[in-house]
């Protein structure tokens, strides 16, 4: 007895399936589909930057920092000027990348050896990045 009920059930759900698929197959309901428009924040309407890009550039500007600061305390350093202005150089650029992220103005370095940012414009950008809610 129970193994009959066992097969009606199986097949009332086979039949149901079956049909649940030659309706879908023969009357077809697309789906209401509208694209998003790219969220907006603040007041000048910029699109808001994807977080996680957001978080790892936060990210490697701390490591930078944190990287300069090890060279600045250690005078043991090989070759520590030139460590101290790779690490300058890198942590510039980041700056730069991550200002151009929230859409501040950004004046564009030429790579060129011995032109690195001034301190005033690192100090202005990393100014702007933190009113804007970054920390690193």
């Amino acid at each position: 007895m129970t193994w009959q009920v066992m097969l009606w059930c199986a097949t009332a759900c086979t039949l149901a399936a079956v049909c649940w698929v030659l309706l879908r197959a023969l009357h077809p309901r697309p789906l209401p589909v509208r694209p998003r428009p790219p969220r907006r924040h603040g007041r000048r309407g910029v699109a808001a930057p994807d977080p996680l890009v957001t978080l790892g550039l936060q990210v490697r500007l701390s490591e930078l920092a944190a990287e300069l600061r090890r060279i600045e305390a250690d005078p043991e350093v090989y070759a520590r000027a030139h460590h101290y202005l790779a690490v300058q150089g890198a942590y510039d650029a980041l700056l730069r990348e991550a200002c151009r992220l929230t859409g501040l103005p950004v004046e564009d370095m030429p790579l060129q050896v011995g032109f690195r940012a001034g301190d005033e414009e690192r100090f202005r950008e990393e100014l702007e990045l933190s009113a804007r809610g970054w920390s690193w």
